[in-house]
């Protein structure tokens, strides 16, 4: 069973993380995921371990256990969304040049307010 762990502290090690799941039962693999650019830690990764029961009884006794002074955050990892090649979060598969309409009173890009002139 793959598992998420959220909420880490950045100074947790995959060997600090497999101790604790270690408690519970036989670990396969620890993944800690880091920036591409910089490789410092993202504060989450995976532990996948084989048998289900086990599995369970590490996410219930580690959800909300505090490491490093913050709330591990532990369930069922869910798969991973496949999104098209070259479409990056957060642009939404769209860019907006300068000119493209804003969220606030003005209306539009350097649309003056009512009574400005």
């Amino acid at each position: 069973m793959n598992i998420y762990v959220g909420n880490m502290p950045y100074a947790m090690s995959a060997d600090e993380l497999k101790a604790a799941f270690a408690a519970y039962g036989n670990v396969t693999s620890v993944r800690l995921v880091t920036d591409r650019e910089t490789g410092r830690a993202k504060g989450f990764g995976f532990v996948e371990m084989p048998d289900a029961a086990e599995a369970n009884a590490a996410i219930a006794g580690l959800n909300g256990s505090m490491q490093g002074g913050r709330a591990l955050v532990v369930n069922e990892a869910r798969p991973r969304e496949e999104r098209p090649r070259g479409e990056r979060r957060g642009f939404g598969g769209e860019r907006r040049g300068f000119g493209g309409p804003r969220n606030d009173r003005r209306g539009g890009f350097g649309a003056p307010r009512e009574g400005e002139f």
